[in-house]
């Protein structure tokens, strides 16, 4: 039996780095009623439900943390430079511990709809165990990259094997001794997962459609004498990427790609590949993202690299991306990924040289006219980004407006924090926000901050509804879009561009600010400064 309507101040839907955070400031800041819905058993959000072989973080660890706990950046000590899911679980897990937070979660419970009552001002939030919720604000912490993708492959149902999605792992792990093993996709999750399943299954094929650009890791133990000096300078640390372009500490090489003298370059390309991580992305040649030439350059030295890493040439040459630039889609880091590929125990099945998938059957996977058998097969085919998982809460604005319906042709958003026709619905690094384009901790900070200090305005000026003005709303949209049509990321048929969803309308869902993550902090900033300038309060 549903239980009866409970009212709260605010609901937050999603307990990962972001619903924890809101929650501690909402509750513990500004004194709210808050009630946080998770669907998974416990605090994590992404790093609960992406337990695959080889899940770890791809910021570097010491700024993958919450910077509001002085105390816990002096605690806690992260084990390499690049810590694996269960580790982030465990920090999670600590801090939830740390701030009380569980007592105000309730897990295993979904958001299944949400109206917002014009006569009242109140949210009205269902889930799907029943409950009934009101609230005056709704704030969505349902991150960028949690609505799974399953391409809609014929013949699935008649499999007989077990097969897996990456994103929704099963926690007791998956056994693959012994095992014929097909890995569907070779995004960011597949660079992670692949060389691990190789090491246990007896057998591994590939079924690769776009070849990815990959960067080595460089994951491993940290000087202990590095932690020291980091703990020392975590308030410049915090300051440094606030302000920085990615929320890293990475930086552009200001000059020209072209106008290096060739070993000049070399040289700058072999510092970034031995630095690993992001740096070859992030810290490369700035205009690598706008110059076709300059980004040849970059391409043409990990096509080098592939080369040299991967014995079979005719292998190597299907590894090779062609039709996209470098940089344009998600950056996948590599832990012996190429090298996975020499190992007599893995096949490559090429979409563009071997046939694309036609259909699963009841043994494995038909491809290129050719039946493939399996005992397990793992998807890693990614998710509807950024705009699914807020689809899915099924909301209703003013008017009975629906997000699905406003959303038809990709998101309309302003700053990436709220929607017009919506009032006092935030959405956490939403769409149209730098999100997935930064180091997340530093956007989710901001956006907590950004959205706390809003409510408490609201609560002090005795204002009861806020939203974006659709003038402000499209000014945004028509930005996001004006910035990103100068760079070669439109070009690729990426997920930022919404390509990997058949059907979905092609749109670049981040933002791209020209000063990055720092530069949109202080727009953010002004926004408030200006009286909440291009939001309607009443």
């Amino acid at each position: 039996m549903a239980s009866a309507t409970q009212h709260f101040d605010a609901v937050v839907i999603g307990a990962g780095f972001s619903g924890m955070y809101m929650l501690k400031t909402l509750r513990d800041k500004l004194g709210l009623k808050v009630k946080v819905f998770e669907a998974g058993d416990t605090v994590g959000g992404t790093w609960y439900w992406n337990r695959y072989p080889g899940a770890r973080c791809d910021s570097d660890s010491y700024i993958y943390v919450y910077t509001w706990d002085k105390q816990a950046l002096q605690e806690w000590q992260w084990s390499e430079r690049y810590p694996e899911q269960p580790e982030i679980l465990r920090y999670l897990e600590y801090m939830a511990a740390r701030h009380d937070l569980k007592r105000d979660i309730q897990f295993g419970t979904r958001v299944t709809g949400g109206e917002f009552d014009e006569s009242t001002n109140l949210w009205t939030a269902r889930t799907d165990k029943g409950d009934t919720v009101t609230a005056r604000y709704l704030i969505s912490a349902v991150g960028t990259l949690s609505t799974t993708n399953l391409p809609k492959f014929k013949g699935l149902e008649k499999y007989k094997g077990k097969w897996f999605h990456t994103s929704t792992w099963p926690k007791e792990g998956v056994d693959f001794t012994a095992k014929r093993v097909a890995v569907v996709g070779t995004g960011a999750t597949a660079v992670q997962a692949i060389p691990e399943i190789a090491l246990q299954a007896k057998h591994l094929t590939v079924f690769q459609r776009t070849a990815n650009y990959c960067v080595p890791a460089r994951n491993g133990k940290v000087d202990p004498d590095v932690w020291k000096a980091r703990k020392a300078d975590y308030d410049n640390i915090i300051k440094r990427t606030r302000e920085s372009f990615f929320g890293q500490e990475h930086y552009f090489i200001p000059k020209s790609a072209l106008e290096a003298t060739p070993e000049e370059r070399e040289a700058e390309f072999d510092k970034r590949w031995d630095a690993g991580g992001f740096a070859f992305w992030l810290a490369n040649y700035q205009d690598m993202f706008f110059s076709e030439e300059a980004n040849e350059l970059c391409a043409d030295y990990i096509r080098r690299k592939i080369r040299k890493t991967v014995k079979d040439q005719a292998i190597a040459e299907r590894l090779m991306p062609k039709g996209h630039h470098y940089g344009c889609k998600r950056q996948p880091l590599d832990t012996n990924y190429y090298e996975t590929f020499n190992r007599d125990n893995v096949l490559l099945v090429d979409a563009k040289t071997d046939g694309a998938i036609e259909e699963i059957t009841e043994k494995g996977i038909r491809a290129g006219g050719k039946e493939y058998e399996f005992d397990i097969i793992v998807f890693a085919t990614g998710f509807d980004a950024m705009t699914g998982p807020l689809k899915a809460l099924n909301l209703k604005g003013r008017g009975g407006r629906s997000l699905d319906k406003e959303w038809a042709d990709g998101p309309h958003t302003y700053l990436g924090i709220s929607v017009a026709g919506f009032p006092n619905l935030f959405t956490i690094t939403g769409p149209q926000s730098p999100s997935v384009l930064t180091n997340m901790p530093v956007a989710i900070e901001q956006h907590v901050e950004w959205i706390t200090d809003c409510i408490e305005h609201m609560e002090k000026t005795g204002k009861k509804t806020i939203e974006a003005t659709p003038q402000a709303q499209e000014a945004w949209v028509a930005n996001v879009n004006a910035v990103v049509n100068m760079t070669l990321m439109v070009k690729a048929n990426s997920w930022y561009m919404s390509a990997n969803i058949p059907g979905k309308p092609k749109a670049f869902l981040p933002y791209l600010d020209p000063e990055g993550v720092g530069g949109y902090r202080k727009r953010c900033a002004d926004v408030a400064a200006k009286g909440y300038e291009g939001f309607a309060l009443a």
